[in-house]
């Protein structure tokens, strides 16, 4: 197993090895120093899974000493790191060459899709090579065709670039816009930095022996097709496979205080928001958004970061982006709760008080609300989440836009209203909201069934992947006889 390093990117392949261990396979999962470090804080006990650091200096890449993962850096550091991990290529190799002559090769290795230039090297070795992909296929189908194609600089018939395009080989996405584009995308010329790294990693995908996604067939239907189409390789819907190391991670760390307050709230009430672990909004956007909570009078629990611009590791004062008494007003009244920085997010949307989830489409989370049947607010912020809020919005049907990005400004009132187009019991978009979503629910649970006699489609899919090294070695086999 090879992450690049991120948490969004670590935890699906560490869930992804909990549940291969629990089949008998042997894992045995790479990365920098700091991050395996970490990683043995939070396995099970009982997991004979291995981790091997991979040597990693951030300085030479004139990069912070502690900053081995997206989660340390600011987001206009990321892109230094994304180019600094082509450094563990070496390493990479000379890790395969002693598995190999020691005589325990792998059966496979999983990489993941940063790390395109690690198929061909699997290979020089003979070694089966997969793609994983914590996203799902929509996104990483938009994600992809956006940045080889660039088709937003195409210039209209006013002679002007297009607020409004679509993907030239991925049409059955719908219209795109500007707006939904990352801040690097907006700004690619196909030869500034960005474009670069794209223009050697994305093609690199092709060499790969197969693709694997956290995400369910019927679900993701249109995003997967893209990918097989593209190129004619094997592609596995295995998801959801993050809720048991998440089941895991919070079992640990449960806080007493969310659980009472959420036991206090009718079931479907409360609103709970969070944007992952490494994004966050601005200090106005995050007032506005305050603001709106206070005037909808709907409870909520909300995982705050520090804002945009703020020392993430420095001492947190919510009660300073916030309107003066909010915090300790939403406390008194037994409405509102923050909790800093992290929270037990399975546990929380699994709870009947929650009502809706305020998230920022990370594939992550918006899995972990469809398994729990929760409908969502989207606001997406980077990478492929305005891809997977436009799939939960306009394909799926379960999700309200609510913002996009942190570059424009937002008013509290709109907010206020999108909450309770949502949150509202008795109002036809939220009524048909809930619906989809409980439909989406049952889909997940089908597609994860596994009872002997009935198995759905990721649990097939799985056993497909598993097979496909043996029977590629069985082929070469075949072809060597013949010779």
């Amino acid at each position: 197993m090879f992450p690049f390093m991120a948490q969004g990117h670590i935890i699906p392949f560490l869930s992804l090895s909990l549940q291969l261990e629990q089949k008998g396979y042997q894992i045995t999962f790479i990365n920098t120093p700091l991050n395996i470090t970490n990683l043995r804080h939070i396995l099970p006990p009982s997991s004979t899974i291995r981790l091997h650091e991979i040597p990693f200096n951030p300085s030479d890449h004139n990069l912070p000493p502690y900053a081995e993962n997206t989660d340390s850096l600011p987001p206009n550091r990321i892109y230094d790191l994304l180019v600094a991990s082509t450094a563990l290529k070496p390493h990479y190799k000379t890790f395969l060459n002693e598995l190999v002559t020691s005589g325990t090769p792998p059966r496979c290795v999983v990489a993941d899709f940063f790390f395109g230039w690690s198929a061909a090297v699997s290979h020089e070795f003979n070694i089966f090579h997969v793609i994983f992909s914590g996203s799902g296929g929509f996104g990483l189908a938009c994600y992809f065709s956006t940045w080889m194609n660039l088709p937003h600089k195409n210039i209209n018939n006013s002679g002007e670039f297009s607020l409004e395009f679509s993907l030239p080989d991925f049409e059955e996405a719908g219209k795109l816009q500007v707006t939904q584009l990352t801040p690097s995308l907006v700004a690619a010329t196909g030869d500034d930095p960005w474009s670069k790294f794209q223009k050697k990693n994305l093609p690199a995908w092709g060499e790969a022996d197969g693709f694997l996604f956290n995400t369910v067939e019927k679900l993701d239907t249109v995003g997967l097709s893209y990918f097989r189409r593209k190129f004619k390789r094997p592609v596995w819907a295995v998801g959801p496979i993050n809720l048991h190391f998440n089941r895991i991670k919070s079992s640990k760390t449960s806080n007493e205080k969310w659980v009472e307050f959420l036991n206090s709230k009718p079931e479907g009430s409360v609103l709970y928001i969070s944007f992952g672990s490494q994004n966050s909004i601005t200090a106005s956007q995050m007032m506005e958004l305050a603001k709106a909570l206070d005037k909808s009078k709907r409870s909520f629990i909300w995982v705050m970061r520090p804002p945009l611009g703020f020392d993430v590791n420095a001492e947190f004062k919510p009660e300073e982006w916030v309107p003066e008494k909010f915090t300790e007003q939403m406390e008194d009244e037994n409405r509102g709760l923050i909790i800093e920085k992290w929270a037990a997010q399975m546990e929380i949307l699994s709870h009947k008080a929650v009502g809706g989830f305020m998230t920022h489409c990370g594939w992550n989370s918006v899995l972990e609300a469809l398994s729990c049947g929760v409908v969502m607010l989207g606001w997406p912020m980077a990478a492929e989440q305005f891809y997977n809020a436009k799939m939960m919005v306009e394909i799926v049907g379960v999700c309200v836009e609510v913002a996009r990005g942190t570059s424009f400004e937002v008013w509290s009132e709109d907010l206020r209203e999108k909450i309770e187009e949502v949150m509202s019991e008795d109002g036809d978009k939220g009524k048909e909201m809930r619906k989809k979503v409980g439909e989406i629910k049952r889909m997940i649970q089908e597609a994860t069934r596994d009872d002997g006699s009935c198995r759905g489609s990721s649990v097939e899919a799985m056993e497909e992947f598993l097979q496909a090294p043996l029977m590629m070695m069985k082929m070469k086999e075949k072809e060597m006889n013949r010779c």
